[in-house]
């Protein structure tokens, strides 16, 4: 059956323990494209954004950018259920929104029609609704507006701005792709970089080779994923994990593998790029979501139509 056809058996949703799930929270911006009706919104204001809505609450939404990537971590819900039906150790996705409750009936009904699994729905009118990130246990927080990621970030929250596209919805396994330096890595290499050049960024990276990277912003959602991606074998595993870094392998590689294994975090594949553009390759792995610091990756990916957040 295709990906984006409407589940009229919509079960209800498994709670999941928040303690022990890998929590997502998504905006309805980032899933769903909510494009024109945001225009309605900044154009004609609230109330007529609203009466939008409401008029339109049996109409589905179309996905969004984040639509796939949340639709694969419900893919990888069901085959940990398969294999044990007592594991607590799944995707837990909320939707927050800074929609009144009334016109978030259209959002509601719309991941009903996709047959979503979305436990919970945060209809907030606050202008800071990252404040409710930390009480929900969220581990990664998707959004399409800055001030919000920027908010998350401070909070100590990994978090990632989607730009709205159109992205071709890929098959299972859920793939997603990190980049290194300043997005799993902290960016104390990116910033030998702008002091001293790609000299003596390698030079730093040589005479640091045998002491791990500092954290990055999406490290502790990298880990948590890698957590559950250990409950399965390779062959089996619906999840796969990918780094595609500016890094070149053969003078900054050693240094980012030996991180990685010093934090335990299995990666399946890696791909040292010196530079080049990442937009072929990323063509090629066709991952649900793919986090980059830097906006000229960000285009790449968006040019061969692969869904990207930024991390700024």
């Amino acid at each position: 059956s295709s990906l984006l056809s409407p589940n009229p058996s919509f079960l209800p949703v498994l709670q999941k323990d928040p303690s022990e799930a890998l929590v997502i929270a998504v905006t309805t911006r980032a899933i769903f494209n909510l494009e024109e009706e945001h225009k309605l919104y900044l154009e004609k204001g609230k109330e007529e954004y609203a009466r939008h809505q409401q008029a339109n609450q049996d109409k589905p939404l179309p996905p969004g950018t984040a639509f796939s990537f949340i639709q694969a971590a419900q893919y990888v819900n069901e085959k940990i259920l398969e294999s044990n039906l007592a594991e607590k150790d799944l995707f837990d996705i909320l939707v927050l929104s800074n929609n009144s409750p009334e016109s978030g009936v259209r959002i509601i009904n719309s991941a009903k029609h996709y047959g979503l699994e979305i436990s919970k729905f945060c209809f907030v009118s606050n202008k800071d609704s990252t404040q409710y990130l930390k009480s929900h246990g969220v581990k990664l927080f998707l959004s399409a507006d800055r001030i919000d990621v920027c908010n998350a970030l401070q909070r100590g929250v990994s978090a990632a701005l989607v730009f709205q596209q159109e992205v071709q919805a890929p098959s299972t396994p859920l793939r997603v792709v990190f980049d290194g330096d300043a997005v799993l890595f902290s960016d104390e290499t990116d910033q030998v970089f702008q002091e001293q050049g790609l000299e003596g960024a390698v030079r730093y990276e040589r005479a640091m080779e045998a002491v791990p990277m500092g954290e990055g912003p999406l490290k502790a959602f990298a880990m948590h994923l890698g957590k559950i991606r250990k409950k399965f074998s390779q062959e089996k595993s619906p999840i796969r994990t990918y780094l595609v870094t500016a890094r070149s392998g053969r003078d900054m590689g050693v240094r980012a593998i030996k991180t990685l294994q010093e934090w335990g975090l299995a990666i399946d594949e890696a791909f040292f790029m010196d530079g080049a553009p990442k937009g072929p390759i990323l063509a090629q792995i066709q991952p649900h979501i793919f986090f980059d610091d830097g906006l000229h990756n960000i285009q790449g990916a968006q040019d061969v139509g692969v869904p990207s957040a930024w991390v700024p």
